[in-house]
């Protein structure tokens, strides 16, 4: 039983298209939802499938899912935002904003260090539930009491479940606004996208059910349990079935409980490629821009133990982890279990895909290594 794909395409994107298809039939996806922006236009809109693991109801033009850590992405451009406007400086302490953190040596960790993944505080120290995750104000002051893992700014260790805790707090104290009210606010109302961090009440008949992906395949028993690497994805372990739950839907965890559909990432992410304003709504100078395609870290990162190289808040082109990614003016990133989203401002074009049926990989998946193939071939 297959529930074919929908929405519309520009003709040169039929084999895109035929591919959702064709992944839809044989199984290799339950619900999925592609869309491609050039040039401000949207050229891609594309859904199909199932919104539940038993495949009984349609994934629909409006079904929402959790992007996992494709919601990085969105809270790094409110960053930029008040980045933007003068009220947040890349280059200051975090301290100067939010005074407590400076505690236990993090009076030298940066903005810069909390959006490239290099402040040192990529985890938590003091054990933590799916609940204390969901306690924003408790999990957050936690993070302002520990000390960094290592030196900040010399290296990165993805900030996996926290970046939000960490940008969240420094938009609420720049700005007054608690980050689902700033997401909210200044980027999804204003740009007309159905992206939200965590997800309303009213919008939980639309979401889709995650599928989880095959056994992780890090074996955190081999691991030192010193290492960064487990003090940071094991604190806390959660089952992916987890953010199906109505605390998941409820909290505030932005680093990874974004709820939307490619369509919205595209939307909200199509202004860094498109310069900075979109459809007249002007949110970010070129100049701002600029930063983040300023590499901040180059090499294997602590938590990841990829090759990865970072700019402000996005992955920079690293064709040893992700061939299928071209070189240039381009950023990315993506969310457990494969969506994804690519911006390339030398091309003006955004790339968004995301799922219910999760693949293993933390970085992309085999799925988005076809999806964004077949746009690039599409568009050469």
């Amino acid at each position: 039983m297959s529930s074919p794909v929908e929405g519309f395409c520009e003709r040169r994107f039929d084999g895109l298209r035929s591919l959702l298809d064709e992944n839809v039939a044989a199984g290799k996806e339950v619900g999925v939802t592609v869309a491609v922006d050039i040039d401000g236009q949207q050229v891609a809109d594309l859904w199909g499938g199932f919104a539940d693991g038993a495949r009984t109801r349609p994934w629909s033009e409006n079904t929402v899912v959790n992007v996992w850590s494709s919601s990085k992405m969105v809270i790094n451009l409110a960053a930029l935002v008040l980045v933007d406007r003068g009220q947040l400086d890349v280059d200051a302490p975090v301290a100067a904003y939010w005074p407590e953190f400076a505690g236990n040596g993090k009076d030298g960790v940066l903005v810069r260090h909390v959006m490239a993944h290099t402040s040192g505080v990529s985890g938590w120290e003091n054990p933590m539930t799916v609940q204390d995750l969901c306690d924003v104000d408790a999990s957050t002051a936690s993070l302002a009491g520990q000390a960094p893992w290592w030196e900040p700014g010399t290296a990165s260790g993805y900030h996996a479940n926290n970046q939000g805790h960490l940008i969240g707090e420094l938009v609420r104290r720049v700005s007054g606004s608690s980050l689902t009210e700033f997401v909210r606010t200044e980027l999804s109302e204003p740009l007309g996208a159905d992206f939200q961090i965590g997800l309303r009440p009213e919008d939980d008949e639309r979401a889709a059910e995650i599928v989880p992906p095959p056994p992780h395949d890090i074996d955190f028993a081999a691991l030192d349990p010193a290492s960064v690497m487990l003090r940071t994805f094991a604190n806390p372990v959660f089952p992916a079935e987890e953010v199906n739950s109505v605390r998941w839907r409820r909290a505030e965890i932005g680093a990874v409980n974004g709820h939307g559909n490619a369509r919205a990432l595209c939307r909200v992410l199509s202004t860094i490629a498109l310069g900075g304003t979109v459809d007249g709504h002007r949110l970010l100078r070129p100049s701002t821009i600029d930063l983040v395609f300023e590499e901040q870290a180059r090499g294997v990162d602590l938590v990841l133990g990829l090759p990865l190289r970072w700019g402000m808040g996005f992955g920079l082109p690293e064709p040893a982890v992700l061939p299928y990614i071209p070189e240039g003016r381009v950023c990315f990133w993506g969310g457990y279990g494969g969506s994804l989203t690519v911006i390339d401002a030398d091309r003006r074009m955004t790339i968004s895909y995301a799922m219910n049926k999760m693949a293993a990989g933390i970085i992309g998946s085999e799925r988005s290594a076809e999806y964004v193939t077949a746009v690039y071939d599409a568009v050469a």
